[in-house]
């Protein structure tokens, strides 16, 4: 047995021993703290319209009440499917997402008619999750001016069975990817429309959510029950390293005050060239979501 005669070699035992009795104690905590100074900032991604930009603002400044560090990545993506797929590429760690087009990114997943979430999930690889929806649509809408909707008595996609003169379909949105078309509005409601192109003159208009014609007023958006019109419900599409349990339930408090409506007058704030970060936290502190 090796023994320490030494008064300076007992001494120094005493305080390695200590030391390493501290360190023991304290380390877990000091380990959690020295991670999260050290953590790095969420890097939220953007396609380059008005909408995603928005979006991502408040994403932001959730994440930074909630004390995670974030920043907007320097460039836009080309589309939402692009801005998806940086995520699932590791080249951003956040971006707003979208329900049916996060889908056709990512073909051959598992469909579970009726629960998108856990559709997506079975559809993205290990370490990218997809955060429970907004109420707000950045999708597609099927809408009427209020004097057909009057003279028809339409108030969704199934009353068009009822209606006897030839009605014809199309609208500035009817070439969009999942757009619906004549074919599958009968298939879904046994109704026949005549195509009309992207004319703003048909009878039945299919458009963006964020159209400007929506806002002005003078339309009536037809309920869809057969859900022709894939849903487009804004979600936060994450790296899980990259945004912890207290980040997550910073974003999910936007799901229920961002609707269609609050997203489309964002969006229309943000195209007048309000800055999407002033435009985020005006609409956040009139929600009472941030100070």
């Amino acid at each position: 047995m090796h023994r320490i005669h030494s008064p300076l070699g007992v001494l120094a035992l005493a305080v390695s021993s200590l030391l390493l009795l501290s360190g023991c104690a304290g380390g877990p905590a000091g380990g959690s703290r020295a991670g999260h100074a050290e953590r790095e900032p969420a890097v939220i991604g953007t396609d380059g319209s008005a909408e995603s930009r928005v979006v991502a603002a408040i994403y932001r400044e959730l994440l930074t009440a909630a004390g995670q560090k974030a920043r907007t990545a320097d460039t836009a993506y080309a589309s939402p499917t692009h801005t998806a797929q940086a995520v699932v590429d590791g080249e951003i760690s956040v971006a707003p997402a979208y329900e049916s087009t996060m889908l056709r990114a990512l073909p051959g997943g598992q469909t579970l008619p009726g629960n998108m979430e856990a559709t997506l999930s079975m559809a993205l690889p290990p370490g990218i999750v997809a955060l429970p929806a907004a109420a707000a649509q950045r999708g597609l809408v099927v809408a009427v001016t209020e004097a057909t909707a009057d003279r028809y008595g339409l108030r969704g996609l199934d009353d068009l069975g009822a209606v006897k003169d030839r009605l014809t379909l199309g609208g500035p949105a009817s070439g969009d990817p999942g757009a619906p078309s004549a074919a599958s509005v009968k298939k879904a409601y046994g109704v026949t429309l005549t195509p009309a192109g992207t004319s703003r003159t048909a009878d039945v208009l299919v458009l963006r959510s964020s159209d400007p014609a929506l806002a002005r007023g003078g339309l009536v958006v037809l309920g869809d029950p057969e859900s022709v019109v894939p849903p487009e419900h804004v979600f936060p599409l994450i790296s899980a390293p990259a945004v912890d349990a207290t980040g997550r339930a910073a974003l999910a408090r936007v799901n229920g005050p961002l609707t269609t409506g609050q997203l489309a007058t964002l969006a229309a704030s943000v195209e007048a060239g309000e800055a999407p970060g002033k435009a985020a936290r005006t609409w956040l502190r009139a929600q009472g979501l941030l100070r």
